[in-house]
């Protein structure tokens, strides 16, 4: 008696996409943490010119999305509250449809995520 072991051949890919869509998430969550971390800085009124705080603002003024004077609201704190706010909420939303897109065209519809999934059996 013999036994047979069948292999996959999509399995690397399948490994390498859902990689891929991990490293996304994890930079965009890196990203939009940032954004709150300086949101919080600021609202807290940290002294900016503390290393830390110096770091954060210069890396956070990086990956807003040039969204610095969307709103202009005559209160700083709510200024930067709501347009760093507003560019965390954009890296979780691009990051979230970077990997949602890329599952769906580089994955069979078997490997895929599914939220839900009818079966009809006959």
């Amino acid at each position: 008696m013999e036994e047979e072991v069948a292999a996959r051949d999509d399995n690397g890919r399948a490994r390498a996409v859902r990689t891929i869509c991990a490293v996304i998430d994890i930079v965009c969550w890196v990203f939009a943490l940032v954004l709150l971390l300086h949101i919080l800085l600021v609202v807290a009124g940290a002294n900016m010119g503390n290393g830390f705080a110096s770091f954060i603002s210069g890396w956070a003024g990086g990956i807003d999305f040039g969204l610095d004077d969307l709103f202009t609201p005559a209160n700083e704190k709510a200024a930067v509250l709501l347009n760093q706010g507003v560019a965390a909420l954009l890296w979780l939303v691009i990051g979230g449809l970077l990997t949602h897109l890329i599952s769906r065209v580089a994955l069979p519809v078997d490997e895929r995520r599914a939220w839900y999934r009818r079966s009809v059996r006959p």
